[in-house]
C-alpha cells in the first residue's frame, strides 16, 4: 500500500468516527488505532513478509553475437502479425532467404484490415523475432536484416 491509500483509510476512519480498522489488500495487511491520548497518531502495524530464499545464480549463456550491420524491420501499427497470406499457405519468408526492395515480409491484422509489410532494403533475412498470430506492438522488431 503507498502513502495515498493509507491517508484515503484514515480519512475513512474519521468520516465514520472508527477507532480502529484493518484492511487485508493481496498480500498486505495494515492495522490502523486511534490512540486515547489525544494528539497521538494513528498506530501502523504492517506484517514481516516471510524471507525467500536467494535464488541460485546460474552463468546464463552469451546470447549469439549478430552481426552490427544488421537492419531492424519494426512493425509500424499495433496488431497480429501473420507470416503467410493464408493459413494453408508457405511463409512470405524464410530465415536465410534473400529478399528485395518492396518484397512482401508480413502481414499485419489490425482491427480486421490485413496490412503487407514491405522490405525497404535489399538483403538477407538473418533472424526472424516473432511467431505466427502473435500479437505485437507499435515499434515492436520483427525481422533482422543483413544488407546487400
Amino acid at each position: 500500500m503507498n502513502l495515498k491509500e493509507i491517508r484515503e483509510i484514515i480519512n475513512l476512519m474519521n468520516e465514520h468516527n472508527l477507532s480502529e480498522i484493518e484492511v487485508d489488500k493481496g498480500d498486505q495487511k495494515i492495522k490502523l488505532k486511534k490512540s486515547s491520548i489525544p494528539g497521538a497518531e494513528a498506530v501502523i502495524e504492517q506484517p514481516v513478509l516471510p524471507q525467500q530464499a536467494p535464488e541460485q545464480v546460474t552463468e546464463k549463456p552469451e546470447p549469439e553475437k549478430k552481426p552490427s550491420n544488421l537492419i531492424e524491420i519494426k512493425a509500424p501499427i499495433v496488431g497480429t502479425f501473420y507470416n503467410a497470406p493464408s493459413p494453408d499457405a508457405a511463409p512470405f519468408v524464410e530465415a536465410g532467404q534473400e529478399i528485395e526492395v518492396g518484397h512482401v515480409v508480413c502481414i499485419i491484422e489490425a482491427m480486421k484490415l490485413m496490412n503487407e509489410i514491405k522490405s525497404e532494403v535489399k538483403g538477407k533475412i538473418i533472424d526472424i523475432l516473432v511467431e505466427n498470430a502473435d500479437p505485437i506492438e507499435f515499434g515492436q522488431i520483427l525481422f533482422l536484416i543483413e544488407p546487400s
